[in-house]
This record gives structure tokens, C-alpha cells and sequence, in this order.
């Protein structure tokens, strides 16, 4: 391939652009805000889980609460009513008032063991709020540290981009300028080459592959023409004659 030096020269500041552009595309890729993000962002997830775990608990909880009321109400009113048959004298057989009596011992323990009950229940329901409440609590400040997060991620986004556009910007006005077929070539050769597709020849090496270039093909490039494009045998790279080649 033929391509004046001029463009071949400019190869170099394509070069140079592309490795800035790819170092900052690894750099927006690489914040260690999205690693945080992400670990946080699960966290969430699980935190959410969590809650929804405790907050069914206590929806248990309340309903068994309530059955505790519930069956307590009967056994107390009946405790009452037994306890004014006796108080008022309207049970005068000593058989009946016998079994009155023993109604009432056993309604009262009864009572004392629905009250038991209760309370067992009371206590894991206030248990497991205060669980629930240090939950919600903790997701809170987990909210805060992703926001904060976020927010520090989004100003590097804005700063990495902007440098971006401006590299882009240059790098779109010097493809404009050169062939095609070179601008072509190079990025096939980048695209296979880890993004270097044109290298400096730099004091008889190759400034991509860093491998010194032999005697044969030193004298080959000496003879060649100002515009043919030379490429490096060992990396394929574009090789580009500067004033530093030592030719």
C-alpha cells in the first residue's frame, strides 16, 4: 500500500488519540464507585427481602395477637358472671355453688394461661418490630451511601465524558484527512493488535512490539519509498519513519 508520508506521520497522532480514548473507556469501565454500586445495589436486594421476611413475622404476629384478645373475651365475661351468681346469693344449692366454685378456679386458670399466652406472643411481636425497625433503619443509611455513591460515579461519568468527546472530536477530524484505505488498514490492525495499529520505527525497533528490527529488513526499509507503508514482521503493526528511526 501507498500512502504519503505526510499521512503516514499522522498515523501516529491517530495513535495517540486512541490509546487516550481506550484508556479512558477502561477508566469509566473501572470506577471503583460501580464495584460499590453494585455490592450496595445487592445489598439492597437483600435488605429488601429481609424486611419483607420480618414484616409478613409481625403481620403473623398481630393476627395471634389478636386471637389471644379474642379468646380471652369469652372467658373473662363468663369468669364475671359466675363470680356475681356467687357474690349476689342467687345460687343457694350447695351442689350447684360447689361446681360454681370449681368453674370459677378453673376459668381463672384458664385466664392465667391465655394471659400467658398473650404475652408470649406480645413480646416476640415488640422482638420482632425492633428487628424490623433496625432493618428499615439500616436500609435507609444503605440508601444514603448509594445515592452518595451514585452521585460520585455520575461526576466522573460527566468528566471521563467530556474528555471523550473532545478526543473523539480530534480523532474524527484527522480520519477525515487521511486515506481511507490507510485509516482502514490501521484499524484492522488495532483491532487485532490490542489497539496499537501503528507504531513508531524508534532507534531500529518497533516501538509497538518493542523488538529490535534486523539487518535484512532495515536495509528494506531504507530502500523503500517515502510513501509505501511499511509493517513491522514480527507484530504486523503499521510502522511509521521518524527523524529518531536510525535509518
Amino acid at each position: 500500500m501507498q500512502a504519503a508520508a505526510t499521512a503516514q506521520s499522522r498515523l501516529l497522532e491517530l495513535q495517540s488519540i486512541d490509546t487516550v480514548v481506550a484508556r479512558l473507556e477502561h477508566r469509566r469501565r473501572s470506577l471503583p464507585e460501580l464495584a460499590q454500586i453494585a455490592e450496595r445495589q445487592a445489598v439492597r436486594r437483600r435488605q429488601g427481602e429481609d424486611l419483607i421476611a420480618a414484616n409478613t413475622v409481625i403481620s403473623d404476629l398481630e393476627l395471634d395477637l389478636q386471637k389471644a384478645e379474642a379468646d380471652l373475651v369469652p372467658v373473662r365475661q363468663r369468669l364475671e358472671r359466675d363470680q356475681q351468681r356467687v357474690g349476689d346469693g342467687t345460687v343457694t344449692d350447695g351442689k350447684q355453688l360447689s361446681a360454681l366454685l370449681d368453674e370459677i378456679q378453673h376459668l381463672k386458670r384458664r385466664i392465667n394461661a391465655l394471659e400467658d399466652d398473650e404475652l408470649e406472643v406480645m413480646e416476640r411481636l415488640e422482638a420482632s418490630t425492633g428487628l424490623r425497625d433496625e432493618l428499615a433503619a439500616a436500609r435507609t443509611a444503605g440508601e444514603g451511601e448509594l445515592r452518595a455513591l451514585m452521585a460520585a460515579r455520575e461526576a466522573q461519568f460527566t468528566d471521563i465524558d467530556a474528555e471523550l468527546a473532545t478526543h473523539r472530536t480530534q480523532r474524527a477530524a484527522i480520519v477525515g484527512e487521511l486515506p481511507s484505505e490507510l485509516v482502514t488498514l490501521y484499524e484492522r490492525i488495532a483491532a487485532k493488535s490490542g489497539g496499537t495499529g501503528a507504531a513508531a520505527i524508534a532507534q531500529r525497533r518497533c516501538s509497538g512490539c518493542q523488538l529490535p528490527i534486523n539487518a535484512a529488513e532495515l536495509t528494506r526499509y531504507r530502500a523503500a519509498a517515502p510513501d509505501q507503508v511499511l509493517r513491522c514482521e514480527e507484530c504486523d503493526r503499521i510502522l511509521v519513519r521518524t527523524a529518531e528511526s536510525g535509518l
